[in-house]
């Protein structure tokens, strides 16, 4: 009896067992294979550009100013006006430095009045001081008259001397007042045209803090310039001399040349960003870019015809769990690498480390996707050069595998957030 129960529960456990495996069987039979998204490897063109927004400006911009404070009496010129240099653009009523003028004068007037009779006077006391002395030696007069006409002598001989700065401080004060006369003409200081306007006939400008401006004028609006922000991370692709294309929403249609002038060491920083200031010539025979407009920039630093490239998803897929599980077992052995277009194509590479111009790719072969190094070139945003890699161009290549678990590394991170 012993005998025939260990036979009965062997026989139990087998049929337990075998059951197991089919249900097991069963449900991974039943179990949706992977979707897999592709997108072909082709040969082409790859740009590499930089983008950027700017403002267009004129090369030189002169803010014309008031010297002094007053009201406005004449504009004779408004906004788009062609002014020369030296042309009389605006003026402030000049009545009360004119009056300053003719008060100043008549100061100058009385101070070399006063000089002449200063002059006079000093004669005057030579004289007596001399008559004083002949006198004296023939002591017909006390010692003391003596010193006194000396001392008037040399009183009036210094007051010359005052009388003369008097004179030139009177020069002064006219001279300060008829330049004060000649500020309230506003001429222009450079040919242009003018670009702003902001004051009108019978506005009171005060200039005693700081002169007002009253216009803007841009000296040549045929050479341009765009003032353009880049970011800190691409203003190393960057060099002066290099050509850029730039396009206005004025024109949009239409592409604008340039060339990069100068890259600014200047840093702007706003809200935590960093950015500098390339400037970039622009010529305007047309007069069709105004200045103020927001330039859309592009700074094209490499390029390359007929190579091959990868769109940008197929380097940005990460294959989830099963898929690297799975090609870890049908690979085993580390496979060989090729050239672009060259050599067999059932080898695959491990997948790459640390390097920042190697990259990953799974490409759709005979058995399954495989994960394949390449490294990678130029890129435009949307498709990236290959330089070295087992890949050719028509292969398939991995963006997306829907119905799988996460990709590889992710449940590890779920599991620990913290």
């Amino acid at each position: 009896m012993t005998r025939r129960r260990w036979y009965t529960l062997a026989a139990l456990l087998v049929l337990v067992a075998a059951g197991a495996g089919v249900w097991r069987w069963r449900a991974s039979a039943g179990r949706p294979g992977p979707q897999l998204e592709t997108t072909q490897v082709d040969r082409g063109r790859v740009v590499a550009k930089v983008t950027a927004t700017g403002t267009l400006s004129a090369i030189v911009t002169v803010q014309v100013g008031s010297q002094v404070s007053g009201r406005i009496q004449a504009l004779l010129a408004d906004f788009n006006s062609v002014v020369k240099k030296g042309q009389l653009i605006a003026r402030i009523d000049p009545q009360l430095f004119q009056a300053s003028v003719e008060q100043a004068r008549a100061n100058f007037v009385a101070a070399r009045a006063n000089l002449a009779k200063s002059k006079a006077q000093a004669l005057d006391g030579r004289r007596q001081y001399a008559r004083s002395k002949a006198l004296a030696e023939q002591k017909l007069i006390a010692q003391a008259d003596l010193d006194t006409a000396e001392a008037n002598a040399s009183v009036a001989d210094a007051q010359v001397n005052a009388s003369e700065g008097a004179v030139e401080q009177a020069r002064a004060a006219l001279h300060s007042a008829e330049v004060n006369l000649a500020y309230t003409s506003i001429v222009s200081p450079t040919n242009g045209v003018v670009i702003s306007r902001n004051v009108d006939v019978g506005q009171t400008v005060a200039a005693s803090l700081q002169a007002p401006t009253l216009f803007v004028i841009a000296e040549d609006l045929s050479k341009m310039q765009v003032d353009t922000s880049v970011a800190e991370s691409d203003v190393g692709r960057l060099q002066p001399a290099m050509g850029v294309a730039f396009t206005v929403d004025a024109y949009p249609s239409e592409i604008f040349q340039g060339r990069v002038r100068q890259i600014r060491n200047a840093p702007q920083t706003v809200q935590n960003v960093v950015t500098y200031d390339a400037v970039i010539d622009v010529a305007n025979p047309e007069l069709k870019l105004r200045p103020g407009m927001t330039a859309n920039v592009t700074f094209v630093y490499a390029e390359k015809d007929d190579v091959l490239r990868v769109p940008n998803a197929g380097l940005r897929f990460r294959p989830p769990a099963d898929m690297l599980a799975s090609s870890s077992t049908a690979q085993g052995a580390a496979p060989s690498q090729r050239a672009p277009g060259s050599g067999k194509r059932d080898g695959a590479a491990a997948p790459a480390v640390g390097t920042p111009d190697q990259r990953t790719v799974w490409v759709v072969r005979e058995g399954g996707p495989v994960p394949v190094r390449v490294r990678i070139g130029i890129s435009d945003g949307t498709f990236t050069e290959i330089a070295e890699g087992a890949v050719e161009a028509g292969d398939q290549v991995v963006t997306d595998a829907s119905g799988t678990s996460r990709p590889a590394g992710m449940a590890a991170s779920l599991r620990r957030p913290f």
